[in-house]
């Protein structure tokens, strides 16, 4: 029983395979003698072959010299193919989808010699509205191909010739054109010439050859190039940025991967790559993409490349030469294109020659760059400015070397991330032109804070600090500065950085100014010390040039200082500016100064010194300032004066406490001075000074002595211009003065013995009858024990100085004891009775002259006479001898 079933579902079955074979054999000899028709009248081709075998079943078809054309080459809503294939072979056709619903479905495509023309459809179908991908092949097998694809448009798409092309699992279609990837595969192997790609309607991508081997591709004169104008580009794509034109000798990488709008592949390696960038004046708007494109490169390397990028005017921003570029992890997309630096990397390493950059103030170039996420080494850079507009600071400057070790470098959020450990600058030659109305504005955006450098060291350089007014030139320049840092806070300073201990040192320095030459040597400044040698603050005119060149009585110094040394803390660039010094020292200081009473006066008011330190809007403090072994000059004179009358201050010592602004907490704000010399060269002098600088009656005292002076000390003072020589001894003059912004009191005591005065003639004889007019009314000897005289309601002028209402109480003081206490009566009659002596002498000038001349006329007629009788002598000798 069981054998009878088994045969029947045997001759079932064989029934059935027979069915099979002859419905599969009728269906092949149909399609043999009638699938062409069927197409012609059923599809929108018309397909010619010489042999065609199909297995309806599998979907297998193998036809040989096919040709194909569009029946209606005007309808978009089909893909357009013309052209022929030697032979074509198909695997597992999705033939009823192809034949009624116009999808390509296959999973192995085989072309032998195809010269194809392809115009894709487009990517919605007009009737049905929907999207449509016409073409799916698993396998994709191209041999000895000529192909050229087009959009829907009718813009050239694709083309290649010779091609040699197997690829896998591959997909395309003009709704992945707009995607920019119309092709996606998994696996290739591909050989072919004259490569053409337009991924949009901006760039056209050529090559010369591509080829691979191993699964490595090759491409040969690589070249993506702008099908539109840059002018045009600006016109049509207002929020695009950057134009972008690139070519390679040559391009070599593996492990290639397509996918949905993304590139990916490995061991990137471009011979000889140009690169140029043409840049808009327009901002990249975030929510369009400006570059659709994903671009993942394992490693990168560019040997020998270029690179330029354009500003909108056409001059260049940037341009390098001999490039070597290693990039690992490359990443290019729609998000890293709007950065300043349009892609990103795990790691880098770039090396080149002949770099030059252009900002908006600066020119830089660079003779070589080598640069890594860990270290830079710049060679020979330049610095000139861009124009001659000084609104921002500039640098024209040349620097032999810049070695910077880095801890961190990247960007965050289209910002810079920089933390650099240390700098080094070596040789910098030239000047810093600093702006004379700086903006505002700062350019900091691009930075992500905090902005960190460890140390900044500067080494035998020559830089000058130019304002357009007052040089300052340093020589043999060294510096370091530590701990530096730019965030938030500081960037809305005038200087944007903060910083810790930092040292200064100069063998030489010049500042100049309208009137002067400051210069030092070996100077060291640092945020605790200051040290300087031979400073010198010298005249740069003439004392007459000077007097001509001033509108107002000015003072005219010419200093100079052996030693400068300095101790505490200050800060002079942050917001918070601020002097709190222990110790100022100034050894060997001489100092000349010069006032001319020949320009008009100065009739603007002068502070005193307390209010002076008040008004300074430093807070400021030095503990204690010393000046030693110094001299002081001070000379003046008039219009009348014969030269300048001179005081001198030799062995000059100077001892100043708790000098202040009044604006530290917790200092002491009661200035005490000390001062000890030899008055003119030859007595000596002891001062005490002190005020208090918040007493906002500018209240003080002062008081000292000088002893032992020779009268005649003072003479070269005095003579020049008061036509008065003193003669005799002051053997002490004590003073002990009072006062405020209004003026002063205390008491002067005046001890001298033989004191004569001499008034001189102006050729500098002395006048003996007016000096004994004089002399009736000066007391020359003071006695063993003077008393001190009361100096009382001395005003002060308060367009002068303070040396003026002191002299003023010396004054009065010395009046009162050389002339007694009705002093300014007895001045008064000494100044008529001098006067009146003067007037005398004018009287009798006439008298002389009158007996001059009659003494003058005897005289000549005595020579006539005897002239006469000489005459008369000689001439009786003549006869005589005749």
């Amino acid at each position: 029983m069981k054998k009878k079933y088994f045969r029947l579902a045997s001759i079932i079955l064989a029934v059935i395979v027979l069915i099979t074979l002859i419905i599969n054999f009728g269906a092949n000899f149909w399609l043999r003698n009638n699938l062409g028709g069927y197409i012609k009248k059923k599809s929108d081709y018309q397909i010619a072959y010489k042999s065609l075998n199909v297995d309806l079943f599998s979907g297998d078809i193998l036809a040989t010299e096919v040709e194909i054309e569009n029946k209606k080459s005007a309808d978009l809503n089909v893909i357009g193919i013309k052209g022929k294939v030697d032979t074509l072979s198909i695997s597992r056709l999705g033939i009823y989808s192809a034949l009624f619903k116009k999808v390509i479905s296959s999973d192995n495509l085989l072309l032998v010699n195809p010269d194809l023309q392809i115009r894709l459809a487009k990517p919605v179908d007009d009737k049905t509205g929907k999207k449509r991908n016409p073409v799916s092949i698993e396998n994709l097998n191209i041999q000895n191909g000529n192909i050229a694809v087009t959009r829907h448009s009718g813009q050239k798409f694709i083309s290649v010739k010779d091609l040699a092309l197997n690829v896998e699992n591959i997909q395309m279609s003009e709704e992945s054109v707009e995607r920019m990837l119309p092709l996606i595969f998994d696996r290739y192997d591909i050989r072919g010439k004259e490569f053409f790609f337009s991924p949009t309607e901006v760039y056209a991508i050529t090559a010369e050859t591509i080829t691979t081997e191993n699964a490595k591709m090759s491409v040969r004169n690589f070249a993506v190039t702008p099908l539109i104008s840059f002018p045009n580009f600006a016109r049509t794509h207002p929020n695009q940025k950057n134009l972008y034109r690139f070519k390679a000798a040559e391009m070599t990488f593996k492990d290639i991967a397509l996918s949905e709008e993304k590139i990916a592949l490995s061991n990137a390696n471009f011979d000889s790559p140009d690169l140029q960038i043409f840049t808009t004046n327009s901002k990249a708007v975030a929510k369009k993409k400006n570059f659709n494109l994903t671009v993942n490169m394992e490693d990168v390397q560019f040997k020998n490349a270029k690179i330029s990028v354009l500003q909108p005017n056409g001059t260049p921003k940037l341009s390098a030469g001999n490039l070597n570029v290693n990039i690992n992890k490359f990443l290019m997309n729609s998000e890293t294109s709007k950065s300043t630096l349009p892609f990103e990397y795990a790691d880098f390493s770039v090396a080149g020659r002949q770099i030059s950059f252009v900002s908006e103030n600066q020119n830089i170039t660079l003779a070589a760059l080598a640069l890594n996420p860990k270290s830079a080494d710049v060679r020979n850079i330049r610095l000139s400015p861009v124009s001659a507009n000084r609104s921002k600071t500039v640098m024209d400057l040349d620097a032999e070397r810049i070695q910077v070790k880095i801890n961190e470098l990247k960007f965050i959020e289209q910002k810079l991330k920089l933390d650099v450990g240390n700098v080094l600058v070596n040789s910098v030659k030239g000047k810093i032109l600093t702006a004379k109305n700086q903006d505002k504005k700062n350019g900091y955006s691009g930075i992500q804070f905090p902005l960190k450098i460890g140390n900044v060291a500067l080494r035998n350089s020559n830089i000058i600090i130019d304002d357009g007014k007052s040089p300052v030139d340093f020589r043999s320049l060294n510096a370091n500065i530590r701990n530096i840092e730019m965030n938030s806070s500081t960037v809305k300073n005038r200087f944007p950085f903060k910083f810790g201990a930092y040292d200064v040192t100069t063998q030489h320095f010049v500042y100049n100014t309208e009137f002067y030459n400051i210069k030092g040597d070996r100077f060291k400044f640092t945020n605790k010390s200051v040290q300087m040698s031979n400073f010198a603050a010298t005249p740069k005119l003439s004392r007459a040039q000077f007097i001509r060149r001033i509108p107002a009585e000015k003072d005219l110094y010419d200093i100079k200082v052996k030693q400068v040394s300095a101790s505490g803390t200050w800060d002079f660039l942050s917001e918070n500016k601020f002097m709190d010094a222990s110790q100022i020292t100034l050894n060997g200081v001489n100092a000349n100064i010069f006032r001319s009473k020949i320009p008009k006066d100065d009739l603007t008011e002068k502070l005193l010194y307390s209010s002076l330190l008040r008004n300074m809007k430093l807070p400021m403090y030095v503990q204690n300032l010393e000046v030693k072994n110094s001299v002081l000059e001070y000379e003046e004179d008039t219009k009348k004066s014969d030269g300048p009358g001179k005081l001198t201050f030799g062995n000059f010592n100077m001892n100043v406490k708790n000098i202040n602004s009044g604006k530290m907490k917790g200092k002491p704000t009661q200035v005490l001075i000390t001062i000890n010399c030899r008055f003119m060269n030859a007595s000596p002098m002891n001062v005490k000074w002190n005020f208090d600088v918040l007493n906002k009656t500018d209240a003080f005292s002062i008081a000292g002595n000088v002893a032992d002076l020779p009268a005649s000390r003072v003479n070269p003072f005095i003579e020049p211009y008061l036509k008065v020589r003193a003669t005799g001894l002051i053997s002490d003059l004590i003073f002990n003065f009072k006062g405020n912004y209004n003026g002063l009191d205390g008491t002067l005591n005046l001890k001298h013995h033989d004191l004569k005065v001499a008034l001189l003639k102006e050729d500098g004889e002395k006048n003996k009858l007016l000096s004994a007019v004089a002399n009736i009314f000066v007391r020359s000897d003071s006695g063993k024990y003077p008393e001190s005289v009361q100096v009382e309601n001395v005003v002060r002028d308060q367009t002068k100085s303070f040396f003026n209402m002191f002299w003023k109480g010396i004054e009065q003081g010395l009046k009162k004891t050389l002339l007694g206490n009705n002093a300014e009566k007895t001045e008064q009659a000494m100044k008529n009775t001098v006067q009146n002596t003067k007037n005398a002498l004018e009287e009798n000038k006439d008298d002389l002259k009158k007996s001059k001349e009659a003494v003058s006329e005897k005289v000549q007629d005595t020579k006539e006479k005897v002239s006469g009788k000489t005459k008369g002598l000689k001439n009786l000798f003549r006869k005589k001898s005749d």
